[in-house]
Formats: structure tokens, sequence, C-alpha cells
């Protein structure tokens, strides 16, 4: 025999179920203002990043600075039937 007669049950279910949509309520507001947040400060972030005038550190050089790199060798094709390096040799 149940605890409670299932007339009598329903209005408990019907509470708990109630109290259940309301957290659930709750929480998805509470995600819903965090998402929004970090939305907002992605923003300003992406916006302070763009006006910000990008520095070049010593290895970020470019090829108009520091002449060709590798000398010759850097712009070489390799030629039909020209041995080409393989990846090691075991």
């Amino acid at each position: 025999m149940p605890a409670l007669p299932l007339g009598e049950a329903g209005k408990y279910v019907a509470a708990a179920y109630i109290v259940f949509l309301v957290l659930l309520a709750v929480y998805v507001a509470i995600m819903a203002a965090k998402i929004a947040r970090i939305d907002r400060e992605l923003g300003e972030l992406a916006d302070l990043a763009e006006s910000r005038e990008p520095t070049r550190t010593p290895s970020a050089r470019t090829r108009e600075q520091h002449g060709k790199a590798g000398g010759e060798a850097a712009g070489k094709v390799f030629e039909a039937g020209a041995e080409q390096p393989t990846g090691g040799g075991l």
C-alpha cells in the first residue's frame, strides 16, 4: 500500500514539478546573464586588440628587413628526378 492515497499524492507531485521548473528557470537565467557578461567582455577585448598597434618581436622578421632567409636554397624548387630529402632513414 502506498504511503499516501493516489488522490492526495497528486498535489505533492505537482508541487515538486513546480519547484523543479522554478529552479530550472533560475538556473537558466543565471547562465544567460553569465553568457551575456562574457560576450560583452570578449567584445571589449576584441576592440582593445584591434586598436593596439601590432608590435614585432625579434623572431618575427620579414624578408624585406633581413634579406632572403636561407640564401638561394630557400626558394629552390626540386627538379623532376632530383633526390628529395626523406623523413628518417630507419
